[in-house]
């Protein structure tokens, strides 16, 4: 099987979610979606993850992206874990619910499509010695192409901030032409995308400034 790459359309799979029995591509329509995985139910770190998700739910909405979990574990055991998540993110951090499907991938069908099994680290391992997935984030676009792959270790949470951050500059590079340097967050200056000549960039961005032949900054497209 080809190696997923920046650029390559994300399989498409039938799967069983807490949600209902979904096609990824129909699921997927025009929105732009995230893809997220877990080891396990009833993990220490994801459960804090999966209700962060949940809590920011309405940020993505708004970013028109859709979420979608998955774990190596059944429907029955996924919805007992839904009701940790929920109860643990509304002690923490207010009311939570978890809305948005997870797909049940005990066998690791979807887990082995996406790459996502830990076969280098023999003690993260089912009772049966299949590996577990690895903690994974895909982002992936419109046009069903999959535009960032983040792999956490089972000790590091994700940082959903980052993954709203690259969704940000994502689509708005996807809009103007421009790119995001270092650090950008929304509202900060922007790049001017090279592919644009000096005539083109003063025509599109006439107050943008040039520290470098190369790097030329403006401020953020409305």
């Amino acid at each position: 099987m080809p190696a997923l790459r920046l650029g390559s359309i994300a399989p498409d799979f039938s799967a069983e979610t807490t949600a209902g029995p979904i096609k990824f591509h129909e699921w997927l329509g025009d929105s732009w979606a995230i893809l997220f995985s877990h080891p396990a139910d009833f993990t220490p770190v994801c459960t804090t993850e999966l209700g962060e998700v949940a809590r920011r739910a309405p940020e993505f909405a708004q970013r028109g992206v859709k979420l979608i979990g998955l774990s190596a574990n059944g429907l029955e055991s996924h919805q007992d874990w839904i009701k940790d998540i929920n109860s643990y993110g509304s002690q923490a951090v207010g009311p939570t619910d978890v809305q948005f499907p997870i797909i049940a991938d005990a066998d690791r069908k979807v887990a082995t499509l996406y790459d996502m099994l830990d076969a280098l680290d023999a003690t993260n391992v089912d009772a049966k010695g299949i590996p577990f997935t690895v903690r994974t984030v895909f982002i992936i676009d419109p046009k069903k192409i999959i535009r960032l792959t983040l792999s956490y270790p089972a000790a590091v949470g994700r940082n959903f901030d980052e993954i709203l951050r690259v969704v940000d500059a994502l689509q708005l590079g996807d809009k103007a032409k421009v790119v995001t340097p270092v650090n950008w967050k929304q509202g900060g200056d922007v790049i001017v995308h090279a592919s644009l000549n000096d005539q083109q960039a003063k025509e599109l961005f006439p107050d943008h400034t040039k520290p470098l032949p190369y790097l030329r900054f403006t401020k953020q497209p409305n």
